[in-house]
């Protein structure tokens, strides 16, 4: 079953420009700038990420580091502080004050600082008080102390008769120092790392990237046959299979459109040929006075003709406008197929082809356009009317989309011509393809009626859907909603 004409399903509007088809200007390619290659974000990502884990390791591992140093020259000291007791502890005077004076220039010479005490008194100041009353009181010290004002490691060893010695160490910076000048080399390495990391992501992020780009630039130039590599991770190939589908779909798209042009111009050089093939007869005066209101007859019907085929791609043009108007509304399709009936039932017993109405004996309520909908109805009323026999039925028939009211109404338009194959199904309500397929073998119209009333109907809120009718032709189903519903376009 070809598509309808679409004389109803015109709405009137001001003439449309339609679109140029040709190649587009390319946009002009946007300079890049250093900062915003994902190159440079790549290794400027990569370089912090490297410098705030060395930042944290140091954060970590210089206080324990430092600590363990403390806790080093705390054991030396302690180690020194039991030798300078085992030393002061030797009976013989002589041989004790010998031993000791050595002792205690060997330990000044290695930054340790000595402190004898006598009887309770230490043999100079500078040793906290409390330090020199616990050591005479015969207790040890080990630890921090504040000596001559400045925080010093201490180790106290008591000796007989009130005596002790005291051994203290100044617990410089020296430890953090040390560590800090030896985290330059790790750093230094955790920077060239993310360099080189940043370079070697970047690169395999932006492979991909860049022969998308390519790929559709040359999409945009019309090259069709261009196809992307599918490579992983994921993210790369989901791009590669849209930008495969998109240029396979354009293939389609732009072969369709061709034949679809094609299509078109043969049908606007048949009556262009004949009306100028009349007027180049009345020209020269080749017509008897007799011809004259035939010829004229036959040049107005070609005009007409022409007219509607015109009028169809301007209304195919405006349905897919943002602003094309629409004012849906409760409405009944009983008395829509009630009012559709004596308008065609006549038509149709004029051409010897019963007409028939099915509703289910009360109220159909939809929501939708009145005005819209009967436009659909009439075009598939008209196609039906074209193709099929003398003799061969008609059926008009509403009846509700589901038991509750919300759920909308269903318009079936059913014939007993030569229907569709099931080949036909797939592309019955896309332009031209049925046209294409039957011209010069049954009638056929312009070959956009019923791609315009499947556009109606999707803005309309609905679907439309062709089959196989039981009179052995052609079922186009419309399904309307029965609430208010978002109007949508026709692509």
């Amino acid at each position: 079953m070809p598509e309808p004409t679409a004389d109803a399903l015109r709405p009137h509007q001001p003439t449309v420009a339609l679109p140029v088809l040709g190649p587009r200007p390319a946009p002009a390619r946007r300079p890049s700038r250093l900062g915003r290659t994902l190159t440079v974000r790549a290794v400027l990502v990569t370089c912090a990420v490297a410098l705030v884990s060395v930042l944290v390791t140091a954060l970590v591992a210089v206080p324990l580091a430092v600590r363990g140093a403390e806790r080093r020259d705390q054991e030396a000291l302690d180690a020194q502080a039991r030798l300078a007791a085992s030393v002061l502890r030797v009976s013989a005077a002589r041989q004790r004050d010998s031993a000791g004076e050595r002792l205690i220039r060997q330990l000044r010479q290695q930054d340790v600082d000595v402190y004898l005490i006598r009887a309770g008194q230490v043999d100079r100041s500078g040793l906290p008080r409390q330090v020199v009353t616990r050591v005479s009181t015969g207790h040890n010290v080990s630890g921090r102390r504040l000596v001559n004002g400045k925080r010093s490691l201490v180790e106290g060893r008591a000796l007989p008769g009130g005596d002790g010695v005291v051994l203290t160490r100044a617990a410089t910076a020296g430890p953090w120092r040390q560590v800090l000048r030896g985290l330059w080399l790790p750093l230094l390495a955790g920077l060239a790392a993310g360099v080189a990391a940043g370079l070697l992501l970047a690169r395999r992020l932006a492979r991909p990237i860049r022969t998308a780009a390519v790929a559709a630039a040359r999409l945009r130039a019309g090259d069709r046959s261009v196809r992307v590599p599918v490579e992983p991770p994921d993210e790369v190939a989901d791009l590669a299979y849209a930008l495969n589908g998109l240029a396979a779909a354009l293939a389609t798209s732009e072969g369709r459109q061709r034949e679809f042009l094609l299509s078109v111009s043969h049908e606007l050089r048949t009556p262009l040929t004949a009306i100028r093939g009349y007027a180049e007869a009345l020209a020269d005066g080749v017509l008897d006075a007799s011809a004259v209101p035939a010829t004229g007859r036959t040049m107005l019907g070609e005009a007409e003709h022409l007219d509607r085929l015109v009028s169809d791609l301007l209304a195919l043009a405006r349905l897919e406008a943002a602003d094309f108007p629409l004012e849906p509304g409760p409405v009944d399709l009983t008395r829509l197929a009630a009012d559709a009936e004596r308008t065609w039932s006549d038509r149709c017993a004029a051409v010897g082809v019963p007409f028939r109405v099915e509703t289910p004996g009360g109220p159909v309520p939809a929501y939708t356009d009145p005005g819209r909908i009967r436009q659909v109805v009439d075009g598939l009323l008209e196609n039906a009317l074209r193709v099929v026999p003398p003799g061969a039925p008609i059926v008009l028939a509403v009846r509700p989309a589901g038991a509750d009211p919300a759920a909308g109404g269903i318009v079936e338009v059913r014939d007993g011509g030569p229907g569709f194959t099931d080949d036909d199904l797939a592309v019955a309500f896309e332009r031209g393809a049925l046209h294409q397929r039957y011209r010069g073998v049954r009638k056929v119209g312009s070959g956009l009626g019923l791609a315009l009333a499947a556009g109606l109907v999707r803005r309309l809120g609905g679907d439309i859907a062709a089959g196989h009718a039981p009179e052995d032709g052609a079922a186009l189903t419309v399904r309307l909603p029965g609430d208010p519903y978002l109007p949508r376009t026709s692509a």
